[in-house]
């Protein structure tokens, strides 16, 4: 495998919304001027970031962030961007747990003001483990840290699942189950289904995937526990760290109600698939952290949860990973950034661990 350049993240003009955010503030707090507008350049490829100072004598807070909804003509990574679920959802958390999260101020769901819905919260300081190049490469501050230090970030990461999944009421959290029947496994597994289909409307199949969806009912766990607030995207990249404390969880948008080993088999893989990718290019990568073993160890002192089915959750993680990269490589093939292979399945970056999985050859 090889890491690739990273494919463009937005289709608008920063300075055009500048201007009409300025106009949006100024309606709710006259007089107020949005300055300093930037979109960070780890800007995501689904919700965008904008990050803004506000100018005005008694300002809520100095310094926001912003998240947009994708632009719906820039071929978007999901099929829907639910700007207010996403914003509950903070609230949700912020007010049942002591899981750090930006306090959000304002929900706006009219598409007018910058072309699509969006909510606004204050910007926290801190540093995430970076993406592009992954952490698991030479040079970056997650790298450069001690075994101690890292260990350190890996136990507060694993309290946070541990605290959310205990701590919010998950009647609270029903506005976030998947629709359908079953438990709620079954339905979030269902969802992935359904986003597979849109994913792949009009486009060749692949093999690879609907071979994962096949092999995961052949591993279907027999009881899959109650559900509690997912997250849904639970990796290190999604959180700003003072030092090595987690400051703030970010990116809400896969956010859902399902068994808790759904946050813990994507938190390994996500690890995994960046290890992947760092030792296929000759690098050692980080190995020992954020292993199997330790997460489910760390969980299990933490809630009295033994984690179970891990080889089901992992292996679904990385499935769930799998389509969106598929999308992700469409989306390229869309913007010229890349030509359509003649094997689709070579499209999803890491067909290769994805397959082994499958065929029960992959041991971490």
């Amino acid at each position: 495998m090889t890491t690739p350049r990273r494919p463009r993240t937005t289709t608008r003009d920063p300075e055009e919304l500048a201007g009409r955010l300025t106009a949006w503030l100024d309606a709710r707090l006259p007089g107020a001027k949005a300055v300093g507008v930037t979109v960070p350049a780890s800007n995501g490829m689904s919700s965008e970031t904008l990050m803004f100072g506000i100018e005005h004598p008694e300002p809520p807070v100095r310094s926001c962030v912003l998240r947009l909804a994708a632009d719906p003509a820039a071929y978007t990574v999901f099929p829907v961007y639910d700007m207010a679920r996403q914003y509950r959802t903070l609230r949700l958390v912020a007010e049942h747990t002591d899981v750090p999260v930006p306090r959000v101020l304002w929900l706006e769901e009219d598409p007018a003001p910058l072309g699509a819905p969006f909510f606004v919260m204050e910007r926290v300081e801190g540093r995430v483990p970076p993406d592009v190049m992954p952490y698991t490469y030479e040079g970056n501050w997650l790298h450069a840290a001690s075994d101690a230090q890292r260990d350190r970030l890996e136990a507060a990461t694993i309290g946070l699942l541990a605290r959310l999944h205990d701590q919010v009421p998950v009647a609270e959290a029903e506005f976030l189950a998947p629709p359908g029947p079953g438990d709620a496994l079954r339905r979030h597994f269902t969802a992935q289904r359904a986003y597979y289909a849109w994913v792949v409307d009009g486009l060749p199949r692949s093999p690879l995937i609907e071979a994962a969806f096949d092999r995961l009912e052949e591993l279907w766990p027999s009881d899959p526990g109650p559900p509690v607030l997912s997250w849904g995207d639970a990796r290190i990249g999604n959180v700003l760290y003072d030092g090595f404390e987690p400051a703030a969880v970010l990116d809400w948008e896969m956010a859902a109600t399902a068994p808790r080993e759904v946050d813990l088999g994507w938190t390994v893989y996500l690890h995994r698939f960046f290890q992947d990718l760092t030792a296929a290019s000759g690098q050692r990568g980080l190995p020992d952290f954020l292993r199997r073993d330790r997460v489910e160890a760390r969980y299990a002192e933490l809630t009295g949860h033994t984690p179970r089915d891990m080889d089901f959750h992992t292996l679904y993680a990385a499935l769930r990973h799998a389509i969106v990269m598929l999308r992700v490589a469409h989306r390229q093939v869309h913007f010229g950034e890349i030509a359509v292979p003649p094997d689709p399945d070579t499209l999803i970056l890491h067909h290769g661990s994805l397959r082994a999985m499958v065929q029960g050859g992959y041991r971490y």
